[in-house]
């Protein structure tokens, strides 16, 4: 039994015979010596037995032998088959090379944009970066706001250089404020009227903001008696003033623009009005827009002690243009001039207001017959200059078609309105 044992394990594992006499090794002679075998992930199955890959299998071998090839050319011989040398790149950056000073302007297109500005490939050896204070004139909460967006080609401005990455720090903002003021320069030379919304105050005027920049209104050129607090948030016909780039000075005018944007205001002419405020020598009215003084001496012709007790301010009145300084954006105004009945307008101010057409084209007939009798004198005193009054009360060379019963100064023309 003992015997049979072996024979029962053997054969049932079929151990190979393993001698260790040298007999039973072949000698290096007799057997060639083959090169070493590169190992596979599946060594171990073939070694077992005969194994078949599966396709999938196969190509993964396939992929690994083509890499490892590649990866013995990059040690081996990294620059075999590649067309662009080193020198060559080197010659493709100094190519495209940009002065990267502060105040340079460059080139560049948006890749990305998040809360805080936008991310902008300017073609640098380093990165570049807009940050949303630097993406507008005017205040904004995202970059989107002032059309920036991803594959956005725009110049912008280098201002600053983050230290701790060497990135490039870029700005829209200084080069809309360099358009900006060349804008209001030809506004300027235009002389044209612009809008501004009033965001501030101090003692001495308010603040707008016109096309991105702040301009400064003084209380003396705004045409109404509101305060800064009243103002804030509206917005103001306005004129430039000065502009001065270079000081960062903007001053502006509403008075001026106010005298442009309404009709010429006639002498004599009548308009409706209201009081505005009160003060002790005279009464501030709104005409349309623009602020006339009414001096207490032009009420009435009896004599006013206190203001308050003919007029309040809300109160409506017509009254009468006495004069109108287009430059300083100043009108004198008068009631006075409507009374038919000196005390009037302290007795009964109704009377004054339904009579004050009436009363103000006889006013004005007066100031031309005035006016005429002036150029007679002219003509009595000085007949040598060859001048005479044609039909329309105008000095004009000496004709023969003046009627012979002389001028009727009657029916002079109402002043334009």
């Amino acid at each position: 039994m003992a015997a049979l044992a072996p024979h029962s394990f053997s054969a049932g594992l079929r151990w190979p015979l393993v001698s260790s006499s040298p007999l039973s090794r072949p000698s290096s002679a007799a057997v060639p010596s083959k090169p070493p075998v590169r190992r596979s992930y599946c060594h171990a199955a073939v070694v077992a037995g005969t194994y078949a890959l599966t396709p999938a299998q196969k190509e993964r071998q396939k992929l690994r032998e083509l890499f490892e090839e590649a990866s013995d050319r990059c040690r081996t011989a990294p620059m075999e088959g590649v067309a662009f040398t080193i020198e060559d790149f080197h010659a493709a950056l100094d190519k495209y090379d940009f002065d990267s000073e502060i105040g340079a302007k460059v080139k560049g297109t948006v890749l990305l944009t998040d809360g805080n500005g936008a991310l902008v490939d300017i073609t640098a050896k380093s990165s570049a970066y807009l940050p949303l204070q630097e993406a507008c004139i005017h205040k904004i909460k995202h970059v989107a706001e002032a059309g920036i967006y991803p594959g956005l080609v725009e110049e912008f401005v280098i201002i600053g250089e983050k230290t701790a990455d060497d990135s490039l720090v870029l700005s829209l903002r200084s080069i809309q404020y360099g358009l900006a003021w060349e804008r209001c320069k030809q506004l300027q030379a235009e002389d044209v009227v612009v809008k501004g919304q009033v965001v501030g105050g101090n003692k001495g005027g308010v603040v707008a903001i016109v096309d991105g920049l702040r301009g400064f209104v003084p209380f003396s050129h705004i045409s109404t008696k509101s305060t800064a607090e009243e103002l804030i948030g509206k917005e103001l016909p306005l004129k430039f003033v000065e502009v001065d780039e270079e000081q960062s000075r903007l001053v502006l005018s509403n008075r001026k623009a106010m005298a442009e944007s309404q009709v010429q205001l006639g002498i004599g002419s009548v308009v409706l009005g209201s009081v505005q405020s009160l003060k002790p020598y005279g009464a501030f009215v709104d005409i349309g827009g623009i602020s006339g003084l009414l001096h207490v001496s032009q009420i009435s012709h009896d004599r006013i002690t206190d203001i308050s007790t003919v007029l309040q301010p809300g109160d409506f009145l017509k009254v009468m243009i006495l004069s109108h300084d287009r430059e300083r954006g100043r009108v004198s105004l008068s009631t006075k001039k409507l009374e038919s009945t000196p005390g009037d307008m302290i007795r009964n101010p109704k009377l004054v207001f339904e009579k004050a057409d009436e009363m103000a084209q006889a006013f004005r007939q007066r100031i031309a017959q005035a006016e005429a009798m002036a150029r007679a004198d002219i003509l009595r005193f000085q007949p040598e200059s060859g001048l005479t009054l044609n039909s329309e009360g105008i000095l004009s060379t000496l004709t023969s078609d003046l009627p012979a019963e002389g001028l009727d100064l009657s029916d002079i023309p109402a002043a334009e309105v």
